[in-house]
């Protein structure tokens, strides 16, 4: 069960990196096991990237009928 202490420390260790690059961190800013544990912590790295509030959550498109 992932905590929402693991989910914190995984979104900080995002907006920090954002800070410290002026850009959006990209996996490979991060060691392998920092990565991993994001990952697992909040999913692909888009959502993780939406999660730490440094990319706009995307709507799903609607199926036209």
């Amino acid at each position: 069960m992932i905590t929402e202490e693991k989910k914190q420390w995984a979104i900080e260790q995002l907006r920090e990196k954002n800070k410290e690059l002026g850009r959006l961190p990209k996996k490979d800013d991060f060691d392998e096991p920092t990565r991993s544990r994001i990952k697992a912590f909040l999913g692909p790295w888009p959502r993780a990237l939406e999660a730490a509030g440094l990319k706009e959550v995307k709507a799903k498109q609607k199926m036209k009928s």
